[in-house]
């Protein structure tokens, strides 16, 4: 790899030689450019696990996916220094803004090539550069204007010529170059790093122009170059020529060639695991996989009339005037405006077409149909609702709610096609909000009661306002995610509690490990009396435990315990001591801080210091003692984990199955399946322990509703019981799109292909 940015630069602005006020001016560039990149680089760790762990479960050989759960592994230990490490590059490249240029990493291919000094590089960090120079390079092209005004202040700053964005201390290459190091320092392979490049694109610099338009203006309020300008003559696009490239570069004579896209044009970030709560922000595909699959749709909807017009062997009926989009726009909302039907008698789509069209036909007194464009809209929003129905309860109190939403639907979808393509179109949003509200895998006391009036009342104020303005859906939904906002951060407040307690079990049982090991460390090769070792086992472990919980293992109080364990063992031995007073005093008061009481905690003591003999003025027998200890609950004991029959050992499937569960993000959501008929239930993994084995399960509402162990999770996994529940398929409605268009295809004779921005199912 080339030479890194210049080693002699000063690492901290606060060190370097520099004006004060050009210092001011960078440590505010830095502070801006921190604050947006936080958020980014939260998000780069999360969705860089959830890659990895994706995968390691699609790896089709074992050494494949070793090598990333290793590198989930490395990662792990590394990832709180991804964002402290990567912004120190940044500030040492700002600090080292007068000092002269030093050879950069992602030179040119046009550059000039030099034969005077040669060596030999493998081809992993040439493919490494490339990579880089190109994820650079790309976000050079995107903002050009901003990068080209930046440099020139940075010019002004450095009392140099304008930097180019190769040089720029915050351009793409530079960032670029800071997060090469610090793939570099997490000690994780080649491919792995490669993936953290491409996530890092995806997460951080999907918002890079708008970071340097930022930037720009933060400098003018500084008063650097605040007249600076440029704004370019952009030529008119002529809409004439039928093969332009559209936004995402799609043309006429493309989309014969979209046919059939396959399921590489899935977005990654699709397959990670879904851990938001109901309600909670999302994210969305971009433009291009929403044009790629627009061009699909359409010619999946002509080939599918084509292949109807062939299979109809009958005269086809005569054809009859169309409506125009506008009165069919008309004469829904005049639908609408009709009292709603009983639950009992509730309509469809179809059956909306129907009403529509004999309403018309009775008003012109001829029959009369739709266009071929108006036609498929009430077709695809049929078969999106019809696979919605299948996912919700007909019970459930909002489930009259979605289909309240059709009418108002059919309208905005006549309006913008894009409802069927675009996961943030307002008016899906608000289906969505109110679908997931009655989804069959939620139970009932998982909604807000709360939330069921202001659906009401967004459903109703859609249906009275609505007329061609989509900021309608956008508003009603806004005031619904702000309760299920709320309604999300008292779920993870009352999951932290569960979580928090859920820990301390797993110190306890840390610490009954570390105790149950300082005691037979403290035995050794000494042969005790079988009752004395039953006394240490149930009763002395619980003082050690307890010390150790309370005082830590570098107290005093933790030496004077395991002192007192050797003093015990020493008494009980083989070769005898002396009785000690001060010793049976100390076990006594000890275990009297473990529930022991009386004569109880006396006897137990002199049987433990006071050596081997058995006086007979004990108050209890052994048989007596043995049978108290037994009936005694014990720090920390789970007597139906106890009581629970061992499992065979784990299957390979099983066992690859509980090492990925091993490494799965907290807050994933798992759907369980209840009964023969394939109902399932989500629940949430808010946190598990890979010392104790143990999971810890909440619903929707952030209430513990279940606990079991990663192994008999891993056991479910395998037999198809469990399954995760990702991000491409976390939301009902995107959901019951890929389903409804996956039907389309096989129609059509496309088979199971995938459709770009759609995960299999």
């Amino acid at each position: 790899m080339n030479a890194s940015p210049d080693h002699g630069a000063p690492l901290r602005l606060a060190s370097a030689s520099l004006p004060d006020r050009v210092r001011m001016t960078l440590e505010r560039a830095l502070a801006l450019l921190s604050g947006e990149l936080d958020h980014g680089l939260g998000r780069t760790v999360l969705e860089f696990e959830r890659e990895l762990f994706r995968l390691a479960d699609g790896a089709r050989n074992p050494g494949l996916e070793s090598g990333y759960m290793q590198a989930l592994r490395s990662f792990h230990l590394h990832r709180a220094d991804l964002a402290p490490r990567f912004m120190a590059g940044l500030e040492s490249a700002l600090a080292g803004l007068r000092h002269p240029p030093a050879a950069h990493a992602f030179r040119p291919e046009t550059d000039q090539v030099s034969f005077r000094h040669l060596s030999l590089v493998e081809e992993a960090v040439m493919d490494e550069d490339t990579v880089l120079r190109g994820i650079a390079s790309r976000q050079e092209n995107r903002a050009p204007l901003a990068l080209h005004l930046l440099g020139q202040r940075f010019g002004v700053l450095a009392a140099a010529p304008a930097f180019d964005a190769e040089r720029l201390p915050l351009g793409p290459y530079s960032l670029c170059r800071a997060m090469r190091d610090v793939a570099i320092g997490l000690e994780i392979h080649y491919d792995a790093r490669l993936l953290l490049y491409r996530t890092f694109d995806r997460q951080v610099l999907s918002g890079y122009p708008q970071m340097l338009d930022r930037l720009n203006a933060s400098m003018a309020g500084l008063g650097i170059l605040p007249a600076l300008t440029f704004v370019p003559v952009r030529a008119r696009p002529s809409t004439a020529a039928t093969n332009e490239p559209g936004p995402a570069g799609i043309t006429a004579a493309g989309v014969a060639s979209a046919a059939a896209p396959t399921a590489a044009a899935v977005p990654p970030v699709a397959q990670r695991p879904h851990t938001a709560w109901m309600g909670e922000a999302r994210q969305v595909a971009g433009g291009e996989n929403d044009e790629v699959a627009f061009a699909l749709l359409r010619q999946l909807l002509s080939r599918r009339r084509e292949l109807i017009g062939k299979l109809r062997s009958e005269t086809p009926p005569p054809r009859r005037q169309q409506m125009s989009t506008p009165d069919l726009l008309g004469a829904l909302k005049d639908l609408q405006r009709q009292p709603p039907a009983p639950a009992a008698t509730r309509t469809g789509v179809h059956e909306i077409k129907q009403a529509v069209l004999a309403q018309t036909r009775q008003l012109r007194g001829r029959g009369v149909g739709l266009s071929p464009e108006d036609n498929d809209t009430f077709e695809l929003l049929g078969m999106l609702y019809g696979q919605i129905e299948s996912e919700i309860r007909d019970d459930a109190p909002t489930s009259p709610l979605v289909h309240a939403l059709q009418l108002p639907l059919l309208r905005a979808a006549l309006l913008d096609r894009g409802f069927f393509l675009h996961g943030h179109h307002p008016a899906r949003q608000l289906l969505d909000t109110v679908a997931e509200s009655a989804a069959s895998w939620l139970d009932r006391n998982e909604l807000d009661p709360q939330l069921v009036p202001l659906m009401r009342q967004a459903v109703a104020e859609v249906a009275e306002k609505f007329e061609d303005d989509p900021t309608v859906f956008a508003d009603a939904n806004a005031r619904l995610q702000e309760r299920l906002q709320l309604h999300a951060r008292k779920a993870e407040m009352l999951e932290r509690r569960h979580v928090e307690a859920a820990r301390g079990k797993e110190k306890l049982e840390i610490a009954k490990l570390r105790a149950a090991e300082a005691l037979e460390n403290a035995i050794g090769e000494q042969r005790l009396p079988r009752f004395v070792r039953a006394l240490l086992n149930q009763a002395w472990v619980d003082v050690l435990t307890l010390t150790l919980l309370r005082q830590g293992g570098d107290s005093d109080d933790w030496q004077r315990q395991l002192d007192a364990t050797r003093g015990i063992v020493a008494a009980c031995g083989s070769g005898g001591v002396p009785e000690d007073p001060e010793l049976i005093a100390h076990v006594e008061a000890s275990l009297g801080l473990v529930g022991y009481h009386g004569e109880e905690a006396a006897v137990i003591a002199q049987r433990l210091a006071g050596g081997r003999s058995d006086s007979g003025d004990d108050p209890a027998s052994r048989t007596e003692l043995a049978l108290k200890l037994k009936a005694r609950a014990h720090l920390g004991e789970d007597k139906a984990k106890a009581a629970a029959p061992r499992l065979p050992p784990r299957t390979p499937t099983e066992q690859a199955h509980y090492e990925q569960l091993r490494v799965m993000p907290f807050g994933a959501w798992i759907e369980f399946v209840t009964n023969q008929q394939g109902d399932v239930v989500r629940r949430r993994l808010s946190w598990y322990s890979t010392v104790t084995d143990h999971a810890l399960f909440v619903n929707q509402r952030g209430q513990r509703v279940d606990e079991r162990s990663l192994d008999s999770l891993s056991r479910m996994f395998a037999g198809r019981q469990a399954r995760l529940v990702t991000a491409q398929r976390a939301h009902l409605v995107d959901r019951a799109w890929q389903a409804a268009v996956g039907a389309l295809r096989k129609f059509a004779g496309h088979g199971d292909d995938a459709v770009a921005g759609e995960a299999p199912a």
